[in-house]
């Protein structure tokens, strides 16, 4: 048995191609008619322990939902995977749900993936502690947009893992275009897969309560948005000026989040400046939610076949594998 003296790690930050891009979109999303920030924003070293935070959260069904649904279809999960795959973390985070995963999959790679590179480094030291055989690679990679993997990620058999229902945060279209792409680095000599969470259609209020709850945390976790693009552009956003909005659009079947600005005010950064009315809003996150028959037929329309699916007891959450 070869041990591992740690994670090897791969930083590719989003604007490595065009340095100044990332902080041109804030600004333009800004300067919208109607204001907004990409969801990538929300993380960062805090935003990604605020979430953390979230998903302990009574209100906060998901996780906790997910949660046992992967305890309990784990070794069916393992049957449709096969053996031995490259398990490819995309938004690891803190790598627990993976780490549920281990025992049954037997990943002979671990690959974990997120943009928030300081917490993933510390997220995985202790993995590699707890798993010293296995070969574990950290990416410190915004993939919102597409995803880049390092030669060293094997290509004999990927099993791409994307939970928590994130592929929400994209429109439907964004989406098909992300899973595509995903299905497209599937390809190897012994096929590949992807293993996806996907957040149901339910009760209105339980959504809204799941994303407005009553501590706070969701306020906070959206809120610090703010700061991280403070840092990004320079510019003066107050929080204090600021109030988190969370609401459900029936008709886009989606739970939305927004920042609504207290009192009439002007936000500046180097070379721009930008007013807000009371009450007007920056568009923060989309969350989509699926019915599991419309969720399967876009892994179809990605490429992706021999779909199953499983979901617990409530019809809240769904776990799909998807081959190629």
């Amino acid at each position: 048995m070869t041990l591992q003296s740690g994670p090897t790690f791969f930083s590719f930050p989003a604007d490595a191609l065009a340095p100044g891009a990332e902080a041109a979109a804030i600004v333009a999303g800004l300067m919208a008619d109607a204001p907004w920030v990409s969801f990538k924003h929300l993380y960062g070293a805090l935003g990604s322990r605020l979430f953390d935070a979230i998903t302990e959260l009574p209100e906060y069904y998901p996780t906790r939902t997910e949660k046992a649904l992967l305890l309990a279809c784990r070794d069916s999960v393992a049957r449709a995977a096969g053996p031995a795959p490259a398990l490819i973390d995309l938004g690891a985070g803190n790598c627990e749900k993976a780490r549920s995963l281990f025992a049954a999959l037997r990943p002979s790679q671990y690959v974990a993936v997120d943009i928030s590179v300081d917490y993933l480094r510390q997220s995985m030291s202790q993995l590699q502690r707890e798993f010293p055989q296995m070969e574990m690679l950290g990416i410190g990679a915004d993939f919102s947009s597409g995803l880049r993997l390092p030669d060293a990620v094997s290509r004999d058999k990927r099993l791409f893992f994307y939970p928590g229902s994130s592929i929400g945060n994209f429109t439907p279209e964004q989406a098909l275009a992300f899973l595509a792409g995903i299905r497209a680095q599937c390809a190897g000599p012994h096929g590949g897969g992807l293993l996806i969470g996907v957040d149901l259609l339910k009760s209105e209020t339980l959504l809204q309560t799941a994303y407005d709850d009553a501590l706070g945390v969701t306020a906070a976790f959206n809120l610090n948005l703010l700061n991280n693009v403070n840092a990004l552009i320079g510019s003066d956003f107050a929080v204090r000026d600021w109030r988190h909005r969370a609401q459900f659009n029936t008709a886009a079947s989606r739970i939305e989040m927004h920042l609504e600005a207290r009192h009439d005010l002007s936000v500046r950064w180097p070379g721009g400046t930008r007013a807000f009315r009371q009450g007007q809003r920056i568009h923060t996150e989309n969350s989509y939610k699926y019915a599991l028959t419309d969720f399967k037929t876009l892994l179809a329309r990605a490429g992706f076949d021999r779909i199953q699916a499983w979901t617990d007891a409530n019809d809240w959450f769904a776990l799909c594998h998807a081959a190629i």
